[in-house]
């Protein structure tokens, strides 16, 4: 099958194309150089003026697991609201919540997004729901940092190899793109009572610190090559004053490269009269000093929505604040912890208007694109959906102080929103969801429109609001089937799940057989994820990518 899309504007960063006119050819689902004359093309695309980028990649976004069972759960009135008014909300049921998942970001041009909490014993659950996700690639980062098992191997002074093999074969078995750490101690720390937990604190019964669990998994990720670097939900979320602990944790980093997750969350102060304040500017003078770190923001957009999160110190303190009032905690004996809470982020709240101004200074204030992604912490600050109107604040000056104006009016004379009149490029656009995004991930095969690349691309109506050009692609290309055309999808077809394979000591398996053998009812055999167990076999389910040498 060849094809070709002609006359479309590229913005490719990778190849530093900025706006340039380029044909484009693809050949079995990858992008190809230029056939040659005699060519015969099985499709041809005549896309002259649009705007060609590669699909975009959500790096953070809670699409699949527990939690995200149990918000569908909590919330049926979402379904039901959804159904009756249209309103693009993507809590419901789970079969249809699946569906509208894969369409609804295929629309906007997305074809690859990665879970970014996958508990190792629901994995197979998360897999499985994302199976269901049609037409979008996944990927899912493995949770350690309170599981029973590590706490006891560090408690034991297991050694750095040891651990490293832990980490390898979790990561493997579970079928995981990379390592993901919650408030690392945090959640069992709250099995003991513990209802504060910070980067010096010391886990109940295990005598070992935040700070060493999450150093000595960022060790591991490390010597093990795994691409992606260590992604760290720090302690204290959500805490006025909590911007020394972000800053403390990019000084844990020794060095290493880490990745901060919705670090909008962890820019607070506590200053003025309320004890509240930004310190967006703060966090990003000590991110400067660290060129190893990377991060997302977690933009808070207004409006109804759910927080989900495995850190249930977080999620236990703001249970109060539930809206609609009805919450679900959980623990697990050997596992994490977590909480699921509705939230409505109102514009005329003093918090939440400054939490939305905070994310904004984060992106503005912010110097290098390449280092700061584009999330929403899908759901817990906004729902995926809402990225078109987080890219229409990011690109208009003008719209960005409309919305100023309707923000609680305390909070206008306390953001520098006002004086920042930077406005993200198209190319910048591109850095953050495509090219930067891939990198980041190890995911070396897209994100880029260099020949190699697999075929997936966005092509775009150009207009000067970006919020209804970034919400309906005018093509959509997924391993160079054409899925999308004028914002509706065309076609339903099955993505695939990527993941590393990090070589390991296979005497580790005989440490978690007896762990597994003394304290869990599943047995270690179905803990294991393979390709039997989807029902579609018509393709390779997971793609392996090569962890660094």
């Amino acid at each position: 099958m060849l094809s070709k899309l002609i006359g479309g504007i590229l913005y490719d960063p990778a190849q530093k194309v900025n706006g340039e006119h380029h044909d484009i050819f693809i050949r079995d689902g990858f992008i190809v150089c230029d056939p040659g004359p005699d060519a015969k093309f099985d499709e041809v695309y005549d896309i002259a003026g649009k705007v060609v980028m590669a699909g975009a990649i959500d790096i953070h976004s809670h699409i699949a697991g527990g939690n995200v069972n149990t918000a569908r759960l909590l919330l049926p009135e979402q379904h039901r609201n959804h159904m009756a008014r249209r309103l693009n909300h993507p809590f419901s049921t789970a079969k249809w919540s699946t569906t509208h998942t894969g369409y609804r970001y295929a629309r906007m041009g997305y074809t690859t997004v990665v879970e970014p909490a996958m508990l190792p014993v629901n994995a197979l659950d998360v897999h499985l729901q994302m199976a269901d996700i049609p037409i979008l690639d996944t990927a899912a980062l493995a949770i350690l940092g309170n599981d029973d098992l590590l706490l006891r191997l560090m408690r034991g002074r297991a050694s750095q190899s040891q651990i490293n093999d832990y980490v390898a074969w979790t990561l493997h078995t579970t079928c995981a793109l990379g390592l993901k750490v919650i408030n690392a101690g945090g959640a069992n720390a709250f099995k003991s009572n513990a209802r504060q937990f910070g980067l010096d604190d010391i886990v109940p019964d295990y005598g070992v610190s935040s700070r060493q669990i999450l150093q000595t998994l960022q060790r591991a990720t490390c010597e093990l090559g795994v691409p992606h670097p260590v992604h760290v939900h720090c302690n204290n979320l959500g805490i006025p004053g909590n911007v020394d602990t972000a800053l403390a944790t990019m000084e844990a980093a020794q060095g290493l490269p880490m990745h901060l997750a919705h670090v909008q969350f962890y820019a607070y102060g506590n200053e003025g009269a309320r004890g509240f304040s930004s310190a967006a500017a703060q966090l990003l003078d000590g991110f400067r000093r660290h060129p190893n770190i990377t991060m997302d923001v977690g933009q808070v957009l207004f409006g109804q929505t759910v927080t989900i999160s495995g850190d249930v110190i977080a999620q236990y303190s703001r249970h109060g604040d539930a809206s609609p009032n009805k919450w679900v905690m959980w623990d697990a004996e050997c596992e994490g912890s977590g909480g699921v809470v509705p939230y409505g982020y109102r514009q005329t709240s003093f918090v939440n208007s400054l939490q939305w101004a905070i994310g904004l200074e984060m992106f503005l204030l912010a110097e290098d694109p390449g280092r700061v992604f584009f999330t929403t912490d899908h759901p817990n600050g906004a729902p995926f959906t809402c990225y078109p109107q987080l890219f229409r604040l990011l690109m208009d000056y003008q719209y960005r102080l409309a919305c100023l104006e309707r923000i609680h009016p305390d909070v206008v004379a306390m953001t520098l929103l006002k004086d920042l009149k930077k406005e993200f490029s198209l190319y910048e656009i591109a850095v953050m969801t495509r090219t930067a995004a891939a990198n980041l991930l190890g995911l070396y095969d897209r994100g880029h429109l260099a020949p190699g690349a697999i075929a997936d691309i966005a092509v775009y109506t150009r207009q000067d609001n970006k919020e209804a050009m970034f919400d309906r692609a005018a093509l959509v290309f997924k391993n160079g089937r054409l899925v999308v055309r004028d914002g509706e999808v065309v076609e339903r077809i099955r993505g695939t799940a990527q993941m590393i394979y990090p070589s390991y000591d296979p005497g580790i398996k005989r440490t978690i057989k007896n762990h597994f053998d003394r304290f869990y009812s599943l047995s270690l055999e179905n803990f294991t994820i393979k390709d039997v167990d989807f029902v579609q076999r018509d393709q390779e389910r997971f793609v392996v990518h090569d962890c660094r040498s």
